[in-house]
């Protein structure tokens, strides 16, 4: 499978920009599946805003987004406030995934912080559940940033038959190092490739730090042909990651933790 991630800063507030700004990343490529940070589609420090801007199926900005997947021919996972279809009044900070032929799926975070610079837990509704969507015919696991640091949260995709972990973010600089130690962990511990999008840019005095990646399934960083974003500000860029999805099942009987996870009776 063929990625594209899509390092970039949101404009914020401004939906129909930054869907613009996605279909900009596109031109000219030729991949399976797009990728795009936390929260791109409204940015990330906007207090209230979030509400208003909450994304509900069929809107303009959803139809705009499936309007780009079926004109691009490839699916795109984007994060953006998604409204509550449970709870009305609510919103939940999620990655919606658009597929060429304008089917969709949604995974909402499910750990929000609320600590420093963060104040997602004041805004947004977590889940408590998470399930891989079919990207090309095949099951791929999203989380959201603050996700990864918990690892039964990758374990529960892989082990529904997750073949990707695909992780967005809108981490700050102060973070990085952190990711870069968490990352490969997760690929690790279920034996599954992943690829990882963070957003850069300032937004409210938040330094927002870069440093997507992909790895395989033993943690082992692949090679990403990055390059500058057009039109766009000195730090943003693309980058295109051919993922071997054959990687999971060809590398668990090396290390067999989901099969030993499996097979353990409950405490």
């Amino acid at each position: 499978m063929r990625l594209l991630l899509g390092e970039l800063a949101p404009v914020p507030a401004e939906p129909a920009r930054n869907l613009e700004r996605i279909d900009r990343a596109l031109s000219g490529r030729s991949v399976d599946l797009a990728v795009f940070p936390e929260l791109f589609l409204s940015g990330y420090r906007i207090g209230d805003r979030f509400h208003r801007l909450a994304l509900r199926h069929g809107d303009p900005s959803w139809q705009a987004l499936q309007a780009i997947a079926g004109r691009r021919h490839c699916a795109i996972s984007v994060g953006a406030p998604l409204a509550s279809r449970e709870r009305p009044g609510e919103v939940e900070n999620a990655v919606l995934t658009v597929r060429p032929d304008g089917s969709s799926g949604s995974q909402s975070k499910r750990y929000l912080p609320s600590y420093g610079p963060f104040e997602e837990g004041s805004v947004f509704t977590p889940t408590h559940s998470g399930r891989p969507l079919e990207v090309e015919g095949q099951k791929v696991g999203f989380q959201i940033c603050y996700d990864a640091f918990f690892p039964e949260v990758s374990r529960e995709l892989a082990l529904a038959g997750a073949v990707l972990l695909v992780v967005i973010s809108a981490s700050p600089v102060t973070s990085k190092r952190l990711f870069e130690k968490v990352l490969p962990a997760r690929a690790v511990e279920n034996a599954v490739p992943l690829a990882y999008v963070n957003r850069v840019g300032v937004e409210d005095g938040v330094v927002f730090g870069g440093g997507s990646v992909a790895v395989d399934a033993r943690g082992e960083p692949a090679e990403v042909e990055w390059a500058p974003f057009p039109g766009g500000a000195a730090e943003e860029r693309t980058g295109e990651v051919e993922i071997d999805l054959t990687d999971a099942p060809r590398w668990r009987p090396f290390r067999p933790v989901l099969r030993d996870v499996a097979s353990r009776p409950p405490p």
